[in-house]
């Protein structure tokens, strides 16, 4: 199967160094074209110009953008040159209804839609190692299985299109909930005078443990925040979120609250660093 990926920022770098060690990619685009320039001559693969000229010559295509506007715009691309019976697949996090948009545009065209957002960060991305939550035909997501795993270490298929968007804003909602406890815990930790590595040790040993703990309590107590996942991002997927809570009318409080607090941070100029610098908030309530 001949590959093309749409997106190359830090996630879509290493899904594309991963899909090409595997011997499916063929092609990228980006929206800078030096940078797909770059990446397609480091991989030995095509940098296409334009969407239209990688929808055109491939049997899957892979997007992985940033929002919802973005990817009906290039969706709207690779429908005037896809190929009946190829495959596309949104990794982005977007909305389930820009999901079901997306697969309606595409079926007009005799191709198959897959919403397969994405778990696990840059690392997840560099190392293959992404949990994907799948929405889409079966015998869809089966047929192209073996181009998806060059990328994940998991892949659940949750139901009809859409269904794999509504799982990435449980995980999403569940991120903003662990991201809170363990900003807060720390900040606590500290204001004890505790020794923090001790304490980030022990404690990711125990009932509390949990990967962000491990993977970025280090990081933020020693006022790093390095971005694994942008906090400007995340705040636009829980804006998503809200917006699919409230049509299902559920009650998301932590949401609302996270949101609350990354615009805060996001104001003061905070939002293209990991979302551990909500350690940030914490460490001045805890001194107030």
């Amino acid at each position: 199967m001949r590959v093309g990926l749409i997106g190359l920022g830090a996630m879509g770098q290493g899904m594309a160094r991963n899909l090409a060690k595997a011997g499916y990619l063929t092609a990228v685009y980006n929206r800078t074209f030096s940078k797909a320039e770059a990446l397609a001559a480091e991989l030995q693969i095509q940098a296409c110009e334009t969407i239209e000229q990688l929808a055109g010559q491939v049997d899957v295509v892979l997007i992985c953008v940033s929002a919802d506007k973005d990817v009906l715009m290039v969706v709207d691309a690779v429908a005037k040159t896809v190929r009946p019976g190829s495959v596309v697949v949104d990794m982005s996090t977007v909305s389930s209804e820009t999901a079901i948009v997306a697969a309606q545009k595409l079926a007009e065209k005799n191709a198959a839609f897959l919403d397969a957002p994405v778990s696990g960060g840059v690392e997840g991305a560099n190392k293959g190692t992404l949990a994907m939550m799948v929405g889409g035909s079966a015998q869809t997501l089966e047929r192209i299985r073996p181009v998806l795993a060059a990328m994940t270490a998991r892949i659940e298929h949750l139901g009809d299109v859409g269904a794999g968007q509504a799982c990435k804003a449980v995980n999403q909602i569940m991120c903003a909930g662990i991201n809170q406890a363990v900003t807060e815990a720390l900040a606590f930790a500290e204001a004890q005078g505790l020794p923090m590595d001790k304490v980030i040790e022990v404690v990711s040993g125990g009932a509390a443990g949990n990967w962000f703990l491990q993977h970025r309590g280090k990081t933020m107590t020693q006022h790093q925040f390095p971005p694994g996942f942008k906090l400007a991002l995340h705040h636009k997927d829980l804006k998503i979120a809200q917006h699919m809570a409230q049509h299902a009318g559920v009650g998301c409080p932590l949401t609302i609250a996270t949101l609350a607090d990354y615009a805060k941070l996001m104001a003061k100029g905070y939002g293209d660093e990991d979302i551990s610098a909500l350690y940030r908030l914490k460490q001045k309530r805890s001194s107030n």
